[in-house]
């Protein structure tokens, strides 16, 4: 009989001690559990995370490194008008011309010039083709002659600058203020620059003084205006 109740008390001991085990087990596992959840609230980041911050570092430092470019000056109704006049009678993409009437815009007031005047040269002298030659060597919209004004052309301005409308309308522009200083008044200054100071009778002046006034009754008409 002591025997028996030695093993029982022994097989109770072991239960015991098995029962104390798995419960310190479950206690250790939930602890680490515990402390993996509360790491990422605490402690560092992971990597994950971090590669989503040099991330957003590295677009931030890409936005602020980029240059922002300056967004072309809207024409105004005025010239908006005189565009769709010239698209029709000339039979040019408006898409193309407004480059070349932004550049009138801005050089004619830089230069104190009327863009209409400039706009109006340009439509007796090239018909609004930026890569139009004529028998002499005169270049681009306002047909600008090479080899007498590469004084004016502005630095930078790449290999061909008389055929970028931009370009050419500034040099252009140089040229006719130069010629209406040298003649002492608009009619002369036009007519040196078209080539004929001697011509008695001013026939270009008169072209382009013509076209002139057309643009402006069309500035002044509105959309649909036929001239």
């Amino acid at each position: 009989m002591s025997a028996t109740i030695s093993l029982k008390s022994i097989t109770g001991r072991r239960t015991d001690a098995t029962l104390s085990f798995i419960q310190h087990s479950i206690m250790i596992v939930g602890l680490m559990l515990l402390l993996g959840a509360v790491k990422p609230l605490f402690g560092g980041r992971s990597d994950s995370d971090a590669q989503q911050a040099a991330e957003v570092v590295t677009v931030g430092e890409a936005a602020e490194a980029e240059p922002v470019k300056a967004a072309p000056e809207a024409l105004p109704p005025r010239l908006q008008r005189v565009l769709d006049f010239v698209s029709r009678r000339y039979r040019v993409a408006p898409e193309a011309l407004v480059p070349v009437f932004e550049a009138a815009q801005t050089v004619g007031r830089e230069r104190r010039v009327d863009p209409l005047l400039i706009i109006a040269i340009i439509g007796i002298e090239s018909r609004f083709n930026p890569f139009a030659e004529s028998a002499f060597g005169a270049k681009g919209l306002m047909q600008v002659i090479p080899g007498y004004h590469m004084d004016k052309v502005p630095q930078g301005a790449g290999e061909q600058p008389f055929l970028d409308p931009v370009t050419n309308i500034q040099v252009g522009v140089h040229v006719l203020e130069e010629a209406i200083r040298w003649r002492g008044g608009l009619t002369a200054g036009l007519q040196h620059y078209g080539g004929a100071p001697d011509d008695p009778e001013t026939g270009y002046a008169n072209k382009v003084m013509a076209e002139k006034q057309r643009l402006e009754q069309a500035a002044r008409r509105g959309p649909g205006a036929r001239v």
